[in-house]
C-alpha cells in the first residue's frame, strides 16, 4: 500500500517524494551489541533519529509522511521532525497506538483491554507481543512514554470513522485527525458475473477462514458454487484438510498479484470473515475495483468499506455467515457490481485518493505548523493548483515519507519502518 501511495504521488507534477526506509531484514546483519539493544529501538533509536535529521537538513522537505516506525525507526521521529519545524502526517494502518501488537486481537478474539489505559499492563500479562511477556514489557513501556508524543502530530489519517472512534479513545484529539482510505490500482480488465465465492488473505484465526470453513460445510456440496480460497498460513493444513473432502473448495495457495485478481474475477461475490477489526481492507477495495460485491463481518472498518447495495455484511459467526452465504449467492447481480465498481472509483481510486492525501499535504504546509487547524472528517477533491506561495523558493512540494509494515500491525521479514520524505 505504502509503495502504491508513493507512486501515486510521484505521477504528481511538482511533487518529489523521499524515501527513508528501515528493513527488518537489517537485523540479520547486526552485531551483538547491536542486538543486544534492539529492544530500545522503538523507544529511542537514536541511530534513526540522527538519519533522519541528516536528510531533513539537506532536503528541507514540507512535510514528513509516517506510516510506521516500528520496530527500527521509533515514534521519536515524529519529535525530531517537528524540532526541525517540519509537519507530520501519519497514517493509522493498525491499532498500535493502545496495543501492542496491534491488531486488538488476543486468542482470536477481539480484545480491547488495552485501549485508553495509561499504561497497558494486559499486554505485558498475556504476552501479546511476539509471545513473550519480555517483549511486551518494552513495547508497553513505548508506547506508554510516547503517548505525549502522538499529541505532536499535526494530522493524523484513519482509513474508516471506525478508527476515528479508536483513535479519540487513544486520546488524540479530533482536530488532529483526517478519513481518508487508502486506494488501490486500477484493474487491468473490469467484467461482470463470475460463479461462486473468493476468500484472499492470510491463514489464520482473526481473519475468520476456519468460521468461513464451518458455515460452508453446512451446505451441501456445489449448492453455493465453488469457494476459491487463495492465502496461506497457520491454518494451511485445516484448510487442505476440509478441502480435501470438498471438491467445491479450491485451493490455491499464495499467489502474485496478477494471478490473485484473476482469481477474484472467476468469482461471484469476495467474502471476507473476518472476527477482529479490520482497519480498512485492500482485499475489499480490489473487490470493489474489479466490480464484486463484498460478503463481509460487520466488525472494524468494513461496515465503512462494504457500499450498500453493493455487497452484504453479517455477524462474525458460523450462523451468521451460514445466513450471510445463502442471501449473497441468492441475490448477487450485476447490479451489485455496478454499485461495487462505482463505490471503487468515488472512494478509492488512485486518482481520488491522491488528490485528498495532497489537500491535506497542502492544508499543513501553507499554516504555520504549531497553528492547531481543525481537519474534516472528509476531505474533498481539490481543484487542480500550483504549489503554495510558501514553496515558490524550492521545487514543487517535497514529502517526506516512512516505511511501514503491511498493515497488520504485525512486523513481518523485509518489511520496511516507512515515511515519505
Amino acid at each position: 500500500m505504502v509503495d502504491d501511495e508513493i507512486a501515486s504521488l510521484r505521477a504528481v507534477p511538482g511533487v518529489e517524494v523521499i524515501e527513508f526506509r528501515r528493513s527488518s531484514d537489517e537485523i540479520d546483519e547486526f552485531g551483538p551489541l547491536a542486538r543486544l539493544a534492539l529492544p530500545l529501538r522503538p523507544l529511542w533509536s537514536p541511530g534513526s533519529q540522527r538519519q533522519l535529521r541528516e536528510v531533513i537538513s539537506s532536503t528541507r522537505p514540507d512535510v514528513l509522511h509516517l506510516h510506521n516506525p516500528y520496530p527500527l525507526i521509533s515514534p521519536m521521529v515524529v519529535r525530531t521532525a517537528k524540532a526541525a519545524g517540519v509537519p507530520v502526517v501519519q497514517t493509522v494502518h493498525n491499532h498500535r497506538l493502545a496495543c501492542v501488537s496491534g491488531t486488538l486481537e488476543r486468542a482470536g478474539a477481539s480484545c480491547d483491554a488495552c485501549v485508553g489505559k495509561r499504561f497497558p499492563t494486559p499486554s505485558v500479562r498475556h504476552g501479546c507481543y511476539r509471545g513473550s511477556r519480555a517483549q511486551s514489557l518494552v513495547m508497553a513501556g513505548t508506547l506508554a512514554v510516547h503517548k505525549p508524543t502522538w499529541q505532536l502530530v499535526d494530522r493524523f489519517l484513519a482509513l474508516t470513522p471506525a478508527l476515528v472512534a479508536f483513535l479519540g479513545r487513544c486520546g488524540i484529539r479530533a482536530e488532529q485527525i483526517t478519513v481518508k482510505a487508502n486506494s488501490v490500482p486500477e484493474p487491468d480488465a473490469v467484467t461482470f458475473g463470475g460463479e461462486g465465492f473468493v476468500y484472499v488473505g492470510r491463514l489464520v484465526e482473526e481473519k475468520g477462514i476456519r468460521l468461513l470453513l464451518d458455515a460452508w460445510t453446512r451446505y451441501p456440496v456445489g449448492s453455493l458454487g465453488p469457494l476459491h480460497v487463495v492465502g496461506s498460513g497457520p491454518l494451511d493444513g485445516h484448510v487442505a484438510q476440509v478441502a480435501s473432502t470438498r471438491p467445491d473448495i479450491l485451493v490455491h495457495g499464495r499467489l502474485t498479484p496478477a494471478e490473485t485478481m484473476a482469481v477474484m474475477r472467476r468469482a461471484r461475490v469476495t467474502v471476507i470473515p473476518s472476527t477482529c477489526p479490520e482497519t480498512f481492507s485492500r482485499v475489499a477495495a480490489e473487490s470493489l475495483a474489479l466490480a464484486r460485491p463484498v460478503l463481509a463481518t460487520n466488525v472494524g472498518g468494513l461496515p465503512h468499506v462494504v457500499p450498500q447495495d453493493g455487497g452484504w455484511l453479517t455477524a462474525p459467526t458460523v450462523d451468521g455467515l451460514w445466513h450471510g452465504l445463502r442471501r449473497a449467492a441468492d441475490e448477487a447481480s450485476d447490479a451489485h457490481g455496478r454499485v461495487a465498481r462505482l463505490a471503487y472509483v468515488e472512494r478509492y481510486s488512485e486518482a481520488v485518493v491522491t488528490a485528498q492525501l495532497l489537500g491535506v499535504y497542502d492544508s499543513l504546509v501553507a499554516r504555520e505548523p504549531s497553528v492547531a487547524t481543525p481537519a474534516p472528517t472528509d476531505v474533498p477533491v481539490p481543484a487542480p493548483r500550483r504549489a503554495p506561495d510558501a514553496l515558490s523558493e524550492r521545487s514543487g512540494r517535497r514529502v517526506p515519507a516512512a516505511p511501514s509494515g503491511d498493515g497488520s500491525g504485525a512486523e513481518t521479514p523485509g518489511a520496511a519502518d516507512p515515511w515519505h520524505l
